[in-house]
């Protein structure tokens, strides 16, 4: 069990490496809980740093900032997965880091994280490691067609390629500019969904329901939550999604994504060592949101309950909503916020840009088919695609 000694306090001040839009829905929910929060991050006019207590304008290896963010935090998280390792380490003798530069490490190369998982005997799915061009030049033909991923710094389909011949596959790994890659091969799926679970220092573990997720172009469009599977399926994601946090000994927020094969079989897809978009959905309609429990982890607090209290539809806002018809207008939040159940949610960017995520707003329901249908009267008001 955790000590009082490593205990934060209200009034004291907690850190955090990043200022996108899950480090300012972060910053809320810890000052919600009474804390101070400064962000480091290298754009001034961050989302976060717009709602921190503080802010540090540094790069992420500058050793002076992150002696400043240590000195006036007692304990430091992250907001996204590629934040440097160097600069978890550097800053976990001075002040407690959650989660560990070593769990961050796993889940930062898609290599070392199919590795890490499968040697858990977890399956993931049939794929290969192409490092060089002989590594292409022997794959197994079972594998395509396939998609080939880069092992780093890959994120809403950046970074990937759907190659069905090794001569595809040859010109995708030029076009990533020959980094080391994985070729994972395409699977027919029934449905894509993800369980965010939760991990204290003292091992407590917990796990929020599991939400079904639908893509477009690569970046996450919709979430439902509870997913439309069998009760079974979901029990089993919640086992393998916990199982994996212990094997990290994963100390933070952590979702685990899978695809739902035939028969219910589960495979994982990936992992992300921190609060994830289609954990959105916790805001509204639990009882502590994802958020809330990243905070009550890094603080050294007892996790709060991952209850769902009402079913719920998440729709990603991105800024192509700005520019319909041709010219730049707002989307019509009114009429949207008419619908029963409506949480609208924007993350304060001052541009929008066609593909940059600028909010997401989640519609409440008595039943998932309400919800559903609140959620496509909403993209129907904003011109996006209704949810399946």
């Amino acid at each position: 069990m955790t000590t009082p000694a490593t205990q934060v306090l209200p009034g004291e001040w907690l850190g955090l490496l990043g200022g996108g839009q899950l480090g300012r829905m972060f910053c809320m929910a810890a000052q919600s809980l009474g804390f101070r929060v400064c962000v480091l991050d290298p754009i001034e006019d961050s989302p976060a740093g717009a709602v921190a207590d503080a802010q540090i304008v540094a790069d992420y290896h500058d050793e002076a900032a992150l002696k400043q963010l240590a000195a006036r935090c007692r304990a430091v998280t992250t907001e996204f997965e590629n934040v440097p390792a160097f600069s978890l380490e550097f800053l976990a003798p001075h002040c407690a880091v959650r989660p560990a530069a070593s769990s961050v490490a796993v889940a930062q190369d898609r290599i070392l994280e199919k590795r890490f998982v499968a040697s858990h005997d977890i399956p993931v799915a049939p794929h290969a490691v192409i490092e060089r061009i002989d590594d292409i030049d022997g794959l197994d033909p079972a594998l395509l067609p396939g998609i080939l991923k880069s092992a780093r710094l890959g994120y809403d389909g950046k970074g990937q390629a759907s190659v069905a011949t090794r001569d595809e596959a040859r010109v995708a790994w030029s076009r990533l500019q020959r980094v080391p890659c994985v070729l994972e091969k395409r699977l027919a799926l029934r449905r894509e969904i993800s369980c965010v679970v939760c991990r204290g220092a003292d091992g407590e573990i917990t796990a929020f329901p599991v939400a079904e997720n639908e893509h477009r172009g690569g970046i996450l469009a919709v979430t439902i939550a509870p997913a439309r599977i069998e009760p079974e399926v979901a029990t089993q994601a919640q086992r393998l999604a916990r199982a994996i946090a212990a094997a990290l000994d994963y100390v933070g927020v952590l979702c685990v994504e899978f695809f739902v094969l035939d028969e219910g079989r589960l495979v994982v897809n990936e992992i992300a060592p921190r609060p994830h978009n289609s954990g959105h959905y916790t805001i509204d309609a639990c009882v502590s949101s994802q958020f809330d429990e990243q905070a009550r982890i890094l603080a050294g607090l007892p996790l709060g309950s991952t209850q769902q209290l009402a079913p719920a539809v998440m729709l990603n806002l991105l800024g192509d909503l700005w520019f319909r018809h041709g010219e730049r207008r707002e989307p019509p939040w009114a009429d949207v916020l008419r619908i029963p159940g409506a949480k609208l949610h924007l993350y304060g960017k001052r541009e929008a840009r066609p593909g940059r995520k600028m909010g997401h707003v989640t519609l409440l329901g008595s039943s998932v088919d309400e919800a559903l249908a609140r959620a496509n009267q909403a993209a129907a008001l904003l011109g996006i695609a209704p949810a399946k």
